[in-house]
């Protein structure tokens, strides 16, 4: 299969990752951006060519299924991934470099380098194929390796029709990089029992744990009046903001929190001395702490407010849900995945994400969705990369896995 598989595995990439398809977590259309359209229309063209009935709907969701071959009783799997690439660094990566690693750094251009003392996990992919940028866009990888590994196990399946397997429905989603990608997707018409999304990290990487997580919007009104007469009057809702902020755990930020460890995070700050607005992000997979990481917030408020009068409101709202209590009671979900990992070579890493996936809101809408590893590394930025050998390995157990589910 390998063989099979690797060149148009790879040409796929490549055509992917230069559309850019950046999401906009500003806009209230959906999808958030228009450009991420023309690789909606693309994958539903070429789902179509391979031999699929596929569907775009006017939101930017693709749906598509493979018909099952055998008269077997077998629960209808689901694959998902997302086409939207994160808005922290431009998309469209028009000029990839591959490097066949050997060790030391990753030159992308003159100003910027992969540094193995920086990122060490590059000693573990001596003897890769790496495919990186050339340091002005991301890469692309997350999520649309993911895409490219799905479309390139269900055309292999079309060609094997030797491989008995039950209905296979495949759904690529828009916006998952600013959190609504399972916002609009029908759950019921997708039909799936059960499904995977293709969005984690590295090989062997599988996860059902996320992060609990709500948003903050912290809004500081002050009282703008001219420096030179402000004693006593001036209210600088910058420096409230900041009061705010130095109320909040410093241990508890991301750059200081790993494992199961939550965190608070200041996103985005936009001030003057009389309007100030912060947004935070607030994170934990243990729901009691998460709870009380939210009460923190609203006592820090509070007692701003009684301090200054009633010049803080505070928008809290709850994103997504530890999938774990949706996941786990369904063993034979994990157990597909593990087993066919391991027929094929790969050694489970079984992981809580420090993030989430659309898996996470699909599963609390009746859909049991885990995370399993597209091969990628070092997600939205330049250093982004991803090896060609793992890329292969990723779509081999799509196949391995929806074979499985029909013995």
């Amino acid at each position: 299969m390998v063989f099979e598989i690797m060149e148009k595995l790879i040409e796929r990439f490549l055509e992917y990752i230069a559309i850019d398809t950046m999401s906009d977590p500003k806009s209230d259309t959906v999808p958030s951006s228009s450009i991420q359209l023309p690789l909606a229309k693309k994958l539903k063209e070429e789902l179509e060519e391979i031999g699929l009935k596929a569907t775009l709907d006017d939101k930017g969701y693709v749906y598509a299924t493979l018909e099952a071959n055998t008269d077997k009783k077998v629960p209808v799997i689901g694959f998902i991934a997302h086409i939207d690439t994160s808005p922290a660094l431009t998309g469209g990566c028009k000029n990839p470099k591959f490097t066949e690693y050997k060790g030391g750094d990753i030159k992308l251009n003159e100003q910027y380098s992969i540094n193995e003392a920086e990122f060490p996990i590059l000693k573990k992919l001596v003897g890769k194929t790496i495919i990186t940028t050339d340091g002005t866009t991301l890469l692309g990888a997350d999520d649309k390796a993911g895409v490219a590994e799905i479309m390139n196990a269900l055309e292999y399946l079309v060609k094997h029709p030797e491989i008995k397997h039950g209905k296979v429905v495949v759904g690529f989603t828009p916006d998952e990089e600013i959190g609504r990608g399972a916002d609009h997707f029908d759950v019921k018409g997708f039909g799936a029992d059960f499904a995977y999304t293709m969005d984690g990290g590295e090989i062997g990487e599988f996860q059902y744990e996320n992060f609990n997580a709500a948003s903050a919007v912290i809004k500081v009104q002050g009282k703008s009046v001219h420096p030179g007469s402000g004693k006593d009057v001036m209210i600088n809702s910058i420096y409230i903001a900041m009061e705010l902020e130095q109320m909040l755990p410093k241990a508890q930020r991301p750059e200081h929190t790993q494992d199961y460890e939550g965190f608070f995070m200041a996103n985005e700050i936009n001030g003057t001395i009389d309007y100030t607005t912060v947004e935070y992000l607030i994170r934990d997979h243990d729901k009691v702490k998460f709870e009380e990481k939210k009460a923190l917030m609203r006592s820090a408020v509070e007692y701003i407010n009684k301090k200054y009068g009633n010049v803080v409101t505070l928008e809290l709202n709850d994103s997504y849900y530890n999938m774990k209590e949706i996941v786990e009671p369904h063993k034979e979900i994990i157990d597909l995945a593990v087993k066919s990992m391991e027929n094929i070579g790969i050694t489970p890493l079984v992981r809580a994400i420090r993030g989430g996936t659309d898996g996470c809101q699909l599963s609390y809408k009746g859909l049991p969705c885990p995370n399993i590893f597209a091969g990628g590394y070092n997600f939205h930025g330049r250093f982004e990369m991803i090896p060609v050998e793992d890329m292969i390995k990723a779509s081999e157990l799509i196949v391995e896995m929806v074979k499985n589910a029909a013995l």
